[in-house]
């Protein structure tokens, strides 16, 4: 298989989606990977270091799309990408359709196979290609949420940890999975008072065990929302329905009865956010205001830190993109039911229920596409 490999375009997005170790495990099995010249720079990855790995290195994007069989990325395509889509051409990206519908509406009537990172499971469930960038996301939620928080980004000036003779900031994290644990852990570190709240009872328990006290658990209903996001100081939207829009669970109006200078972060923003007050925005202009209270929703906060980010993810996706050219997307779905369930496009049909519910599309299985 031919594998290609562009360089990011999203605003201030400086991940890469192969290093060279994949390429050399791709190259040693026989594919082909050409890489766009620079596409590893800012994540610190030389264009010499994948040559050594047995990359070609090709000057522009228009040329890594047209020769590819496959291309793998880190972010979304966006519109000036989408000329570049053909039948039967395979992206193994994030893709948050949910979040994106015109995108899924394009791939299909391109009938390009879209492998979605985010949606692919493994034995147990769980999201392995979601779950490093998860963990840096929420880390990363109270640090950003931490810096917003400061007088002259706009926040009450508020240090989250407080110090002794003084009351520390305290943060509300929406959800207990991966980024909300990952926010709790950096919250509780900085000593702000901490509140996780989540529907699932057994999660709630696993997460009393783990923070030992340090951090406060609340069964989600309307009622603990409303409370907990009045007293918060920073409000962390840490909310997944796998392939799903997230659902809204605080409204514009009790968004503006929060504190002046609070803060929301909502990691949950390329899944469409779960505070109804939020909308996408980049590294470039991160923040706003909806009454007096400012909000952090950049849709892609790994990254800002690509070099950590992008040896974490591919850690995570190289294993899939070595199964998908040795054997193809049918055979490599076949024998990987958990592979199967990242495939939201193929053959000019949407082939994941979750997805298809979300983008208005009919849902066709993908051994049926």
């Amino acid at each position: 298989m031919i594998v290609g490999v562009p360089k990011e375009i999203k605003a201030q997005e400086n991940r890469v989606g192969l290093v060279p170790g994949g390429v050399k495990q791709l190259t040693t099995h026989g594919h082909t990977v050409f890489v766009q010249r620079g596409a590893g720079l800012g994540s610190g990855v030389l264009d010499e270091a994948y040559e050594r790995a047995g990359a070609v290195l090709l000057e522009t994007a228009a040329e890594v799309w047209a020769r590819a069989d496959m291309i793998v990325k880190v972010k979304e395509p966006i519109p000036s990408e989408y000329g570049y889509f053909r039948e039967g051409l395979i992206i193994y990206t994030y893709l948050h359709l949910a979040a994106v519908p015109e995108l899924g509406h394009e791939l299909v009537r391109k009938r390009v196979t879209g492998i979605a990172y985010e949606t692919i499971e493994d034995r147990h469930g769980l999201l392995p290609l979601l779950k490093p960038m998860s963990e840096i996301a929420g880390k990363m939620s109270v640090q950003v949420g931490a810096h917003c928080l400061e007088k002259h980004q706009g926040g009450m000036g508020l240090l989250l940890g407080g110090v002794p003779g003084t009351k520390p900031g305290h943060v509300v994290i929406l959800g207990g999975g991966t980024v909300g644990t990952n926010a709790a852990k950096i919250a509780v570190g900085m000593g702000a008072r901490v509140t996780i709240v989540d529907k699932n009872l057994d999660r709630l328990t696993y997460l009393d065990d783990v923070f030992l006290g340090r951090a406060m658990t609340l069964h989600s209903n309307p009622e603990t929302i409303e409370h907990a996001a009045l007293q918060a100081d920073l409000l962390v939207g840490a909310v997944l329905v796998t392939g799903a829009r997230a659902p809204k669970l605080v409204s514009e109006e009790l968004v503006r009865r929060m504190k002046p200078g609070s803060v929301v972060v909502d990691v949950s923003v390329d899944q469409g956010g779960c505070i109804e007050t939020c909308r996408p925005t980049t590294h470039e202009h991160p923040t706003y205001f909806v009454g007096d209270v400012l909000h952090y929703c950049v849709a892609n906060m790994p990254g800002a830190v690509a070099r950590t980010s992008t040896f974490a993810l591919t850690n995570a996706t190289t294993a899939f993109a070595l199964k998908l050219a040795d054997l193809g997307v049918r055979a490599a779905s076949a024998s990987d039911p958990g592979l199967r369930l990242g495939i939201n496009t193929m053959g000019g049909h949407c082939t994941h229920a979750a997805v298809a519910e979300a983008i208005g599309l009919p849902y066709v299985a993908p051994e049926a596409a």
